[in-house]
């Protein structure tokens, strides 16, 4: 084979993986990913209100119902100003919620929620999802409390494993994969909030769980995110010469039990929250 055709089909192999990464892209109703893209997810916490969603004056999601955790949406990096207002009312809208100077870092992975504070005030709480790997045969669990509620436990197998958790606080930890039984009791006590509820943890995933909705009301419920792809190849085992398996969001609605897939790129963040700008 001469050398120009041998350069010719080594051209037309690249274009044709490139061309068959983009349709799989386009099947998913997803745009191709750019590198300095956040993965934004939207997770509508605050109860009895359909709202729409503007990020810097432009729609980003309408008709938005209590409960919904959106599929993953690619933003590029830079600062937003965010704004929530009754579904229909438009971009000038009075607002339920806004928050402006919002930093999205670029490639970082993000949960925004829209939620109630502790008081019952509905506010919005940016959180920086942790995409670190995970060590072989582990999980990682990060509980986030955005109830009007007052500081609780969150138990595992009715063992607290985090404590003193207040609103709009996280706390997370790696824990064996499995499933555990866990539940939500009032700070130092066996008065259970929320659950039991069955988790199933998969080996390489963050499992975020949310604590939403108000205890005055008496209509707490559970929210679970679970972003995946963050394993750690066993000792001696080479992690796929060098390349990390991408993480994936699994999102899943509480008590509705739906799942939207996206790939993504890897995040590695040590901030724990990105904290809007007032």
């Amino acid at each position: 084979m001469t050398r120009a055709r041998s350069t010719l089909m080594k051209t037309l192999r690249v274009a044709a993986v490139t061309a068959l990464s983009l349709a799989s892209l386009g099947a998913l109703g997803l745009p191709a990913q750019a590198a300095s893209d956040a993965t934004v997810s939207i997770l509508h916490a605050v109860p009895g209100a359909t709202v729409d969603v503007y990020a810097n004056g432009k729609a980003l999601l309408t008709n938005f119902k209590p409960g919904t955790l959106t599929k993953p949406l690619m933003l590029p990096g830079g600062t937003y100003d965010l704004k929530v207002t009754a579904a229909g009312a438009g971009a000038s809208g009075k607002a339920v919620i806004e928050a402006n100077g919002v930093k999205v870092p670029s490639g970082a992975n993000i949960t925004v929620v829209a939620h109630l504070d502790a008081s019952g005030k509905p506010e919005l709480t940016p959180y920086v999802n942790d995409t670190s790997m995970v060590p072989a045969g582990k999980a990682r669990v990060t509980v986030r409390h955005d109830a009007a509620a007052p500081a609780v436990d969150v138990r595992a197998g009715g063992a607290p494993v985090f404590k003193n958790l207040t609103n709009p606080n996280e706390a997370k930890g790696l824990v064996p994969a499995g499933t555990i039984k866990a539940d939500v009791v009032l700070a130092g006590t066996s008065t259970v909030a929320i659950g039991p509820a069955d988790l199933t943890l998969k080996e390489g995933t963050n499992t975020i769980v949310y604590a939403w909705g108000s205890a005055k009301d008496k209509d707490l419920k559970l929210a679970v995110q679970t972003i995946g792809g963050m394993h750690s190849a066993p000792a001696g085992v080479p992690a796929g010469g060098g390349q990390a398996q991408a993480p994936t969001d699994l999102i899943r609605y509480a008590g509705i039990g739906g799942a939207a897939l996206l790939a993504g790129g890897i995040v590695l963040v040590s901030r724990r929250r990105a904290v809007p700008t007032r």
